[in-house]
């Protein structure tokens, strides 16, 4: 008759009883205790960089709902009403609220993280956070968030709801998958809905406009771009295109930003506009085939230039300054006067001796004259 009896069954039950019974134990206890025990302290704790909510606010609440919290018995403050009470606030995602047996409150909070920052057409101004509801934007402090605006028709009623267009659902799930990827989190700046429905991003290295169109295919279009991005943007220029439509998935079309400046309307190459180092190795050339022209018309001139002083020269600078022509003429028409020592030339034999002049300051009356003895002179041999 024992042996039919399974052990292992009581012994289940036996500690189910012993636990239950010390369940019970305990909460009586507990229960005891709390009607003496009296809050000394609240305790808030806030995680993370949003500063949406402030300590300030969540005292205010306390005291809204249960007044004075400090110093009254635990077993008069419902915890849960205050529970709910957080968790109506627009900025409150969680809110866990427990008491210690030291009497100490402690209040944890989860805020509301926000994904994209939306300006509808008619003005509204709200933020989609990362479980794709919406929430109002706060005077106290602003996200760092990618902000959509253009052609959106989503309504906000000012209380957390849920999104209603599909294009608030596109631009939700294109923040989305921005904010996953670092390089697209850092590169996109902005999102705008075009009049044709089309999304459109903004990147911040470059001036062109990325027509994404809508929301589907969105890890088959971005990997094109990005393909795009090495492939194509170095050689061509960040600048080069007015907009890059991704919006099908098995082609990039582009739209150049400026025709090229280089080419025509006929599609030849305009003539380069000279340097000017260029224009001075013209106007040299000019200058020297001028020069050797006049010399070559103007024989006599070739004697008087061979040995003319440096100083006399007129300076490079101001010949490479005028034109060819007008410099040419300019250097054969004055030549420098070379310094040539004067020829002695012996006078012909004349029968008479030279008369010494009257220097000119000295003048002669006319009544007088002057009488000079005249030697004949041999002249040389």
């Amino acid at each position: 008759m024992l042996k039919r009896v399974n052990w292992k069954s009581v012994f289940k039950c036996f500690a189910w009883i012993v636990c239950l019974g010390g369940i019970v134990t305990l909460m009586s206890f507990v229960s005891v205790k709390k009607n003496t025990v009296k809050v000394t302290n609240i305790k808030i704790l806030i995680p993370g960089a949003d500063n949406f909510i402030e300590r300030e606010e969540i005292d205010a609440i306390l005291k809204q709902s249960e007044g004075q919290l400090i110093g009254r018995n635990l077993e008069g403050i419902n915890l849960h009403a205050i529970e709910d009470k957080i968790k109506a606030n627009p900025y409150i995602a969680m809110a866990t609220i427990y008491a210690d047996m030291d009497g100490v409150i402690h209040i944890e909070i989860s805020q509301r993280q926000p994904l994209l920052r939306i300006i509808s057409s008619s003005g509204q101004d709200f933020y989609i956070d990362k479980n794709g509801l919406k929430m109002p934007v706060s005077p106290n402090f602003t996200a760092n968030v990618v902000v959509a605006n253009g052609r959106i028709l989503e309504h906000f009623s000012g209380k957390v709801d849920t999104l209603i267009t599909k294009m608030a659902s596109d631009l939700y799930k294109t923040a989305l998958f921005l904010k996953k990827d670092s390089l697209w989190d850092a590169q996109i700046e902005q999102i705008f809905v075009n009049d044709k429905d089309d999304i459109e991003l903004i990147p911040r290295v470059g001036n062109q406009r990325i027509i994404l169109g809508n929301a589907d295919s969105l890890q088959t279009k971005m990997t094109n771009l990005m393909t795009f991005y090495k492939e194509a943007m170095p050689k061509v220029g960040w600048d080069t295109y007015k907009t890059i439509n991704i919006k099908y998935t098995n082609q990039i079309v582009c739209e150049k930003n400026n025709p090229d400046p280089v080419l025509g309307s006929a599609g030849k190459a305009k003539p380069a506009k000279p340097t000017i180092a260029s224009a001075k190795k013209v106007m040299d050339s000019l200058i020297k085939v001028e020069i050797a022209a006049e010399l070559r018309n103007n024989p006599e001139a070739v004697a008087v230039s061979s040995s003319p002083e440096k100083k006399n020269n007129p300076p490079a600078g101001k010949i490479a300054s005028k034109p060819a022509m007008a410099i040419a003429k300019h250097v054969i028409a004055k030549p420098v006067k070379a310094k040539v020592r004067p020829a002695i030339v012996k006078p012909k034999w004349s029968g008479v001796k030279p008369v010494k002049v009257t220097p000119k300051d000295k003048v002669i009356p006319k009544d007088k004259k002057i009488h000079k003895t005249v030697k004949p002179v041999v002249p040389a041999q």
